[in-house]
């Protein structure tokens, strides 16, 4: 995704140029054949590790970013895909873009009142967070924000595949509380259809497992939606938990 634009007054990101186009499939992950209006068939960079289950059905409407640079093999980037009941955004790069900013203009009541906010945080040798806020007294609060992309009939739900690296967020985010900072797991929902969020048990047990166990210990969770179309995406409403 190109570098987003940001107003004075902070609103959201807004896309780059978004050139339209039908999925035809996506494959080896990274990979996805779009054709457009003319017949001409393309190439683009899919920016989503996870499986997109539930927003990468073949057939459906989607949305291109265009990246003239001589050092990208693919010129095109997947950005949005139109599913019934919701655009949805696929880049995985726009949550960590979209919670900053919008911690930061103080758009999130529950992470209000800090001094300072960082992003991409290292905390040991092995591991980095999405997040750090500090406030003027030298707390802390630390963060991991996670894309979810998955609605079924109004329930949210991640991850979309099995996850050894978000099990072991959780992990670092419980060892920071027990060592007396605030943590919070943010689930960002990229579309408009959700009501609900549980983590995806079917999917990826451990996960929720290590989920229930971080917050019981006292680890947050907070999971909110997006107002989302071809313009751009804001953060919009918190989405109630259910564990």
């Amino acid at each position: 995704m190109a570098k987003p634009k940001y107003s004075n007054k902070f609103n959201g990101l807004k896309w780059p140029p978004l050139v339209p186009g039908t999925l035809i499939r996506r494959y080896k992950r990274f990979l996805a054949d779009v054709e457009f209006k003319d017949g001409t068939v393309v190439t683009t960079h899919c920016p989503n590790t996870g499986s997109m289950k539930g927003c990468s059905e073949p057939g459906r409407p989607v949305y291109l970013s265009f990246h003239d640079n001589p050092k990208r093999k693919l010129k095109y980037t997947w950005e949005l895909i139109e599913m019934p009941t919701s655009l949805v955004g696929v880049n995985t790069l726009v949550p960590n873009r979209l919670v900053f900013e919008s911690v930061k203009a103080g758009l999130v009541p529950e992470l209000a009142g800090y001094e300072k906010v960082e992003r991409e945080i290292k905390i040991n040798t092995h591991t980095r967070l999405d997040l750090l806020l500090t406030g003027v007294n030298g707390q802390r609060c630390y963060g991991e924000i996670k894309n979810c992309t998955m609605v079924n009939d109004g329930l949210a739900s991640f991850p979309d595949a099995v996850t050894v690296r978000g099990l072991k967020h959780i992990a670092e985010l419980e060892a920071l509380f027990e060592s007396g900072h605030r943590c919070v797991m943010f689930y960002l929902i990229q579309r408009m259809d959700a009501e609900v969020f549980k983590p995806a048990e079917p999917i990826d047990p451990e996960y929720s497992q290590g989920l229930r166990r971080a917050v019981d210990s006292g680890v947050e969770i907070l999971a909110y939606d997006v107002s989302i179309d071809l313009k751009g995406i804001k953060l919009n409403r918190r989405i109630p938990c259910e564990l």
